[in-house]
């Protein structure tokens, strides 16, 4: 189950970069591919702000679009948003790969990766590692679902990876780290 945040406003941008151009798709079509072609199970995609415009441009065969009414209040919500839609539509659910949608380079092979590391190490938490940080894409077994789901702010999943730091495995991403937030981090990438 692969969970997509993508409800935020993107104020530093001044549009929505979920529907930025890049290599033929919209950035946000191209988490969703990565997340399809990884095999890892359904696809929820949170979005909240310009919604209809973002939802209009994604392919949206097998995908599971659910909308975040409080999505002003921060990535916590999305994330409980779409914890609460995976419990709900699919509740054998073993664990859930949290992603954001402005992380161009992901693949489906890192998200394979962070499943088979899961699977090897018997770890609850899988994360992606880059610039000596812990993040995502990140894959929290469903021990972990209430946590998730209780969070509030902006802080996302990064501060239940902090509390569990000395048992979390990680999966090398160096690309990471580039994420688009600024019209300055897309010409860099478009580059």
């Amino acid at each position: 189950m692969l969970i997509i945040l993508a409800a935020g406003r993107s104020a530093r941008l001044g549009s929505p970069k979920q529907l930025l151009s890049y290599q033929g798709k919209n950035l946000l079509q191209h988490t969703i591919d990565a997340a399809h072609e990884s095999q890892a199970g359904p696809v929820i995609i949170v979005l909240g702000s310009d919604m209809d415009e973002i939802a209009a441009g994604l392919d949206q065969i097998h995908l599971t679009i659910v909308k975040n009414l409080n999505w002003e209040s921060g990535m916590a919500s999305s994330i409980g948003c779409g914890i609460n839609a995976a419990n709900n539509l699919y509740p054998d659910t073993e664990a859930v790969i949290l992603m954001v949608c402005d992380q161009p380079f992901v693949n489906s092979k890192l998200l394979k990766d962070l499943i088979k590391k899961q699977e090897e190490s018997g770890s609850s938490i899988v994360a992606s590692s880059y610039e000596n940080i812990l993040g995502t894409p990140a894959l929290f077994h469903k021990k972990h679902f209430d946590e998730i789901s209780a969070l509030t702010g902006d802080t996302g999943a990064r501060s239940l990876i902090k509390r569990y730091a000395e048992s979390i495995e990680a999966i090398p991403f160096d690309l990471g780290s580039i994420d688009i937030d600024t019209i300055e981090d897309y010409r860099n990438l478009v580059k």
